[in-house]
């Protein structure tokens, strides 16, 4: 604990930040084995089946991202006012919270599949399989959703590298049991589903002995403490703000795609593909946000004003330099990353047009995605839930304003502006967070 309270460095900073960016850089190779794996069958039914059963439960389970988050920033507090038995009783109801939505959607899965089904594309084939997947993937609910804690608990005391071995060892199980049971024992769709099911169940496993030092103590099991209605109410109210602000951006990144749509199949599909950019840079700038989040968040237990302000300059200012390098790498290979992920002529062309907005969009988000990271450490959950919804007013009326004069283009202008809303609204609340801190 000594070492989480010193002075806030550049090496602190980047000792951080930088098993996350690896961690985050596993997760896009994953998706590749299994799409690999399965185009091994030699048909397009099973691929399709398990893209959109992934797609499903990953919508699902996104719901409960507040988990993570919202723990960061409570767990960093605690450490930084160094009140062990509150880290500890943090960690409890995490794993309480995971495992009991978990358990809810499994008793859910048939309103839940038959819901999502009404509103999927897929022909009967591919829905009959895709079910397979869900019904076996479903079952590692629990342990997904209680690993959103952990990984939060585990970044708010900057082990990082703990996250690192738990993503690798996760990730690197579940491509190798896919390989064994889908090329060896000719398992199909079902053996996808059954190898991300294991490993899941022993990615928590990993986790919780991460955590172990926590369980030879009386605080996680101490039920007045773990139960408190102060605490519990405090941990409620953050995450609900941040599932309403988390809503409200998913909303936004979706509408891109239906007024895709609109514009056109090869506008759909080229958008599809300028959006992996997005998620490239989301994946890279995580690591400093979430620096941010654990650094902030100390600060803030500890009402250190001045050291809030550097945990926040540095990380941001670190977050600036990635964007820089990010958005230069577009600009030199941007149209090569395009040809890696598609080979239709037609959709390159388009997406070669509007590739320049992509290369803008890193340091048009990049005070969005780094103030994210400082509020959520200072759990400024209403404040992040407030200007996401005016963010969200401006994006939608530049859409109205710009998608009927300039198409396309001023679908992705209308983003970007969006994105510059979201970073200036949360630059005008900062000082109101240093002044609260000091309370």
């Amino acid at each position: 604990m000594a070492e989480s309270l010193q002075d806030v460095t550049h090496a602190r900073v980047l000792r951080i930040a930088v098993p996350i960016v690896i961690s985050n850089a596993t997760v896009p190779l994953l998706g590749a084995v299994d799409t690999a794996v399965v185009g091994q069958m030699g048909a397009a039914v099973p691929i399709g089946a398990v893209g959109i059963g992934a797609i499903i439960l990953t919508s699902i389970y996104w719901i409960f991202g507040f988990l993570r988050m919202g723990t960061v920033g409570l767990a960093s507090q605690a450490l930084g006012a160094s009140d062990a038995g509150e880290m500890h009783a943090i960690l409890s109801r995490c794993l309480l919270i995971g495992l009991g939505a978990g358990v809810m959607l499994i008793a859910l899965q048939i309103p839940l599949f038959y819901l999502a089904f009404l509103i999927s594309p897929a022909s009967a084939e591919v829905e009959v399989l895709a079910r397979d997947y869900m019904a076996v993937r479903i079952w590692s609910a629990p342990a997904l959703i209680a690993m959103y804690g952990v990984t939060g608990w585990l970044i708010a005391q900057e082990r990082t590298g703990a996250v690192l071995i738990i993503q690798l060892a996760t990730n690197g199980l579940n491509a190798a049991l896919n390989i064994w049971f889908v090329l060896g024992l000719e398992m199909g769709v079902t053996g996808v589903a059954w190898a991300t099911f294991l490993a899941e169940w022993i990615g928590l496993t990993i986790g919780l002995w991460m955590c172990r030092g926590v369980f030879g103590l009386r605080h996680w099991r101490d039920v007045t403490k773990v139960f408190a209605a102060a605490p519990l109410a405090r941990m409620a109210r953050i995450n609900r703000d941040i599932m309403l602000r988390s809503m409200l951006l998913q909303t936004m990144f979706l509408s891109l795609v239906f007024f895709s749509g609109d514009l056109g199949n090869v506008t759909l599909a080229a958008n599809q593909v300028l959006l992996q950019f997005l998620h490239i840079t989301a994946h890279a700038l995580d690591g400093f946000a979430f620096t941010a989040e654990s650094l902030v968040g100390q600060a803030v237990g500890q009402r250190n004003t001045a050291r809030i302000r550097r945990a926040a300059l540095l990380s941001c200012g670190w977050g600036l330099v990635i964007a820089a390098i990010i958005a230069l790498m577009f600009w030199v290979f941007g149209t090569q990353i395009v040809a890696i992920m598609t080979n239709a002529t037609d959709v390159r062309e388009m997406a070669a047009d509007y590739l320049i907005y992509l290369i803008i969009a890193p340091l048009a988000g990049v005070a969005a995605w780094m103030l994210d990271g400082v509020f959520i450490g200072a759990t400024r959950a209403r404040d992040m839930r407030n200007m996401m919804a005016i963010s969200a007013i401006v994006y939608a009326a530049a859409v109205a304003t710009l998608v009927p004069l300039f198409g396309n283009h001023g679908l992705w202008v209308a983003l970007l502006i969006s994105f510059v809303a979201r970073g200036i609204t949360l630059g005008l609340r900062y000082p109101a967070l240093e002044r609260d801190a000091q309370g």
